[in-house]
């Protein structure tokens, strides 16, 4: 047996299983966004018609749909930087020589994300809350009227930002951490020799030998941040005033509240379609930058 005919015979199993579970769904899906699939038709598939591109015409004429796609960007825009960074420092303090205690700390640091949502979120709308919280109770310590943080157009996305950085920074830290760790020390000890600064030693060996990890990092918080869904459903139902609906949370009311399964289908498409934009645009971003 040839080894490219072995390697097909192996791997066969998983991508059976892939083309099962995921490309099959994924043309059904694309199936469906043709069509006016709705809860008439569900009851009696003949009263289903193909509409073809008309439900992402009429998407790309719904306001609701811009007011949520103009929401995800913001929350992309403004989280993925923030958590990126944030991860980042807490791995270069746990990865400091001068730190203490570091084990309990990336236990502290990582325990957000395997912590229930839900649960999380209901703790964060009474720290958020604005006669009760201890956020607006602090506040008020510095002479700062309370602040309706979830019930202010103005204040409830940065909250939720607020909340999902602090939910999953852990997880991009222990990258970071490994990425860190496998730095060769031999390359600091050169910079230090040749006067280095710490800043400059962070700019001119770190960054650039964390340029992969720092890649892959981006990409996956990119793409978690882009299906924004949990944070906004818990916490403020899409209000105050459709200020925190987002691309995932309309389709998941066009296909489960109104049953608008056509709908929501091409909902998924133009959100994948925008998703792969992004993710295209990093990449080649980072070959320009010489990044691999």
């Amino acid at each position: 047996m040839k080894a490219s005919t072995a390697g097909w015979v192996f791997a066969a199993p998983a991508l059976t299983v892939i083309g099962v579970f995921f490309g099959l769904p994924v043309l059904a899906a694309f199936a469906l966004s043709l069509t006016d699939f709705d809860i008439y038709a569900l009851a009696n598939p003949d009263n289903l018609r193909f509409v073809g591109f008309d439900n992402y015409l009429n998407l790309l004429q719904n306001p609701l749909f811009w007011r949520a796609l103009g929401n995800t960007l913001y929350f992309v825009a403004v989280g993925v930087p923030l958590s990126v960074t944030v991860s980042l420092g807490a791995a270069l303090l746990l990865h400091s020589k001068l730190g203490t205690f570091k084990p309990f700390f990336r236990t502290a640091y990582f325990a957000p994300v395997v912590t229930t949502v839900v649960a999380v979120a209901v703790i964060w709308r009474y720290l958020f809350h604005t006669r009760y919280g201890l956020v607006n109770w602090a506040l008020s310590g510095l002479g700062i009227d309370p602040i309706d943080w979830l019930g202010d157009p103005t204040w409830a996305m940065p909250t939720i930002i607020l909340f999902a950085v602090w939910k999953n920074f852990g997880y991009n830290m222990i990258i970071f951490l490994a990425g860190l760790q496998a730095i060769p020390e031999d390359l600091y000890e050169a910079a230090r020799i040749d006067g280095a600064s710490p800043w400059r030693q962070f700019r001119h060996v770190t960054l650039p030998m964390l340029g992969p990890v720092l890649l892959m990092v981006g990409i996956l918080t990119l793409a978690g941040y882009f299906q924004l869904f949990a944070e906004p459903y818990v916490i403020t139902q899409g209000g105050p005033l459709q200020s925190t609906v987002s691309v995932l949370y309309l389709m998941y009311e066009e296909g489960f509240k109104w049953w608008n399964l056509g709908n929501a289908s091409a909902v998924a498409f133009l959100l994948f379609a925008l998703m792969t934009a992004a993710t295209s645009g990093l990449l080649w971003y980072a070959r320009r930058k010489g990044v691999e």
